[in-house]
């Protein structure tokens, strides 16, 4: 799924410092927020919007489509599985941290009532002039400008720098999805391939990922049936084996998930392989893809 301006967008912890400035970039940016949840200030207002007790109660007057979590890691399983149930459609996980065994419940909760989990540890969606989820300055046009490239990353950071990159080399974005640096999380590479893909708006792709898993080389296998062109950087090159990196999910062990096997599966597919993110842009002009 990706966001829609249409799509009804809850947010959990919308009352919190971070969840009350997101929520007002993201309601200024176009995001359709229908309420928030907060158990000690159920029945009041935030931010224009009402705020409930749970996610199911708010969906017996106020159904949404998004649930959004700015949540603590000790508290973010009662609250997916709460969304979830509450017929949230798409579920995006902010939080890190979050207790294995807590997550692997969410990842159930989300299989039974038909939610996909983006994340844990995702900084957001952007679809850009439209509307964004998390914590992506999605508003800072220098970054984020309308285009035709759709941009998927585990990590928030190298995800913008990448969207800078295409920016400033006059090229535009379709929309970002950042599918986050957990080990276990709920939307793969592949599955945000598959999405942009078949979405009309979006002409190339880039994979901003990273060592550790396999995560790359499925997505890679999908993307050998596309005829979509597909462009990729792989971050930690340099890195030492069994050293783990910024994201839980980007540690190579038993010569698994390395950098080289990556890229050999990656350009094996077709998918052209940047050594680093400026060089992006330019393999992008090379199928012919501009703003």
């Amino acid at each position: 799924m990706i966001p829609r301006k249409n799509h009804r967008i809850l947010v959990q912890g919308i009352t919190g410092k971070q969840g009350t400035f997101w929520t007002e970039a993201m309601i200024a940016y176009g995001s359709n927020v229908i309420g928030g949840v907060n158990p000690k200030k159920a029945g009041s207002e935030h931010l224009g919007v009402p705020v409930f007790a749970t996610a199911r109660e708010a969906a017996k007057s106020a159904p949404f489509d998004i649930a959004c979590m700015f949540i603590p890691p000790m508290m973010a399983k009662e609250a997916a599985i709460d969304a979830c149930e509450g017929g949230a459609r798409l579920l995006v996980c902010l939080t890190e941290h979050i207790p294995s065994h807590d997550v692997m419940e969410m990842h159930v909760a989300a299989r039974q009532n038909g939610t996909r989990i983006v994340g844990p540890n995702t900084a957001g969606l952007v679809t850009i002039d439209e509307c964004f989820v998390g914590i992506m300055p999605a508003f800072n046009s220098k970054v984020f400008r309308k285009g035709k490239v759709g941009v998927i990353s585990r990590s928030g950071s190298l995800g913008t720098l990448l969207c800078l990159n295409l920016a400033q080399a006059g090229m535009g974005q379709s929309v970002f999805y950042g599918i986050g640096g957990d080990p276990m999380i709920g939307t793969t590479t592949a599955d945000a391939l598959r999405l942009l893909d078949a979405d009309p708006a979006t002409e190339a792709v880039v994979i901003c990922g990273e060592i550790g898993g396999s995560a790359e080389e499925e997505a890679a296998e999908y993307a050998r049936t596309m005829n979509k062109p597909v462009v990729a950087f792989i971050a930690g090159r340099q890195s030492p084996p069994g050293k783990k990196m910024g994201h839980a999910g980007a540690i190579v062990a038993g010569g698994k998930g390395d950098y080289a096997s990556k890229r050999r599966a990656l350009e094996a597919a077709g998918v052209g392989v940047a050594d680093v993110p400026s060089q992006v842009p330019q393999m992008l002009k090379l199928h012919s893809i501009a703003a």
